[in-house]
């Protein structure tokens, strides 16, 4: 299967996590733009390089197309570009032409632009740093209650961001309009709460027929394993079921409800366990969900953890970005086995689910699997998602290569331990902070 992916920006998620599924499946060719194209932080990507890149395309079965980065430059761009709605229209204008001359299935996605709640402009405008937490009090307010709320934002600022969003939103609505070019569109709720002006956004997109799930980063990988075509059957199991409706930090819809939505958008058929090919163990979180660089606690996982008998996976969800240690070494107890489909607890729920969820397709699926690449996979998800975000992050002061490594060390004798793997390895902070690690196997 030849298969386009365009990923969202040049973070390592992003960008070789996709690639590292892929190579599960030796059946897959996989086409990426050059890194270098692709935005970052404060970089916008280069869209004329990546329609250029289009086009010189072979035939392909399935392209993978984030939608704000060939719009705006990027996710994060999509929430700065200075770009007037013309301008945007007319850049989207010319890449439909691009997708009509390729006759491939476009899997495609949209950002419906998030509402951060805190006053941190690292990803965002540069008034975020004083009034992003009064614009998320405000836009939360003004969907739950209406005009009756007060406004505490500066005029000038105000209609500056939802100007902003005005455009967002009006280019989304001439994604509907073309129907017959995707196979499949998704408008994804970045980072939202249970009100605000994204929540009302998706409603009325969901109004004019658009599909709307919770979730963004991951969205491409979703769509990836979307694209992989054949049956495969999961069912979920939460480890603390009477827990399952509660919603998880930085979304709007609860955990039960994020996994139905994942699955379903990954081309998953939900069944019971009995009837299962693949059973998806969720770690939920009880009473909220932690978050351990923000130093918020969760209960930990107390139950006893047994090795099912069937194919399976885990979603390590306790804890927002970073695995839940507890449950952790539990898992590393029983060891893993040839049933085992794969680990995550990168970031927020949908970013592990989604993740984790096409990883555990494409090697079911695969024509020619590749055990080698699997293991690899998963050294990577434990070294990043458990060692480093669970452990070593909060330890670090800075981003720093070497003492990242130093104390890394341990964790990788482990992880290589119970997977049977071995790899040199090093790390890198392509982006600057502590917020996101590469790890890189060799």
């Amino acid at each position: 299967m030849n298969i386009a992916f365009i990923p969202i920006d040049n973070r390592p998620v992003c960008y070789t996590l996709p690639e590292q599924i892929a190579a599960i499946d030796g059946n897959i060719n996989f086409f990426m733009p050059e890194r270098e194209w692709l935005g970052d932080l404060t970089k916008y990507a280069k869209v004329e390089k990546l329609f250029e890149w289009l086009k010189a395309l072979p035939e392909v079965d399935a392209i993978i197309l984030p939608l704000d980065t060939v719009a705006y430059g990027g996710l994060i761009s999509s929430r700065r570009c200075p770009q007037s709605f013309e301008n945007i229209k007319a850049c989207i204008e010319d890449l439909k032409n691009i997708l009509i001359e390729k006759k491939a299935k476009v899997y495609a996605f949209s950002s419906i632009m998030r509402i951060s709640n805190n006053n941190v402009n690292e990803e965002e405008k540069e008034y975020w740093n004083k009034w992003g937490k009064k614009i998320f009090n405000y836009s939360y307010c003004m969907d739950k209650f209406g005009t009756v709320c007060k406004n505490e934002v500066p005029t000038e600022i105000l209609d500056d961001y939802l100007a902003t969003r005005k455009r967002n939103f009006e280019i989304n609505k001439i994604y509907l309009q073309w129907s017959d070019l995707f196979d499949t569109l998704v408008f994804s709720k970045d980072d939202c709460a249970e009100f605000g002006f994204n929540v009302q956004e998706a409603k009325e997109l969901e109004k004019l027929g658009g599909f709307v799930k919770t979730g963004a980063d991951e969205i491409p990988l979703t769509l990836l394993a979307r694209a992989i075509k054949g049956k495969c059957k999961v069912a979920p199991i939460f480890l603390a079921p009477q827990y399952k409706d509660l919603i998880s930090n930085y979304e709007d819809v609860s955990i039960e409800k994020s996994v139905k939505g994942q699955l379903e958008l990954a081309g998953c058929q939900l069944c019971e366990p009995e009837q299962a090919d693949i059973l998806l163990y969720v770690n939920n979180f009880e009473e909220h969900q932690g978050e351990i660089v923000m130093k918020v606690p969760a209960v930990p996982y107390a139950g006893m953890w047994e090795k099912p008998g069937k194919p399976y996976m885990i979603a390590d969800v306790r804890y927002a970005n970073g695995a839940d240690n507890s449950f952790v070494s539990k898992l590393f107890e029983k060891g893993f086995d040839e049933n085992f489909y794969g680990y995550s607890a990168w970031n927020t729920s949908a970013n592990s689910l989604g993740s984790l969820i096409c990883a555990a397709k494409v090697k079911f699926l695969a024509k020619k699997y590749n055990d080698e690449a699997f293991k690899k996979l998963q050294a990577v998800r434990l070294l990043d998602d458990w060692a480093y975000q669970a452990n070593v992050r909060q330890q670090l002061e800075k981003p720093d290569k070497v003492k990242a490594a130093e104390k890394m060390k341990a964790f990788e004798n482990i992880v290589f331990d119970k997977l049977d793997y071995k790899a040199n390895v090093s790390y890198d902070f392509p982006w600057n902070r502590l917020f996101e690690v590469e790890v890189e196997l060799n």
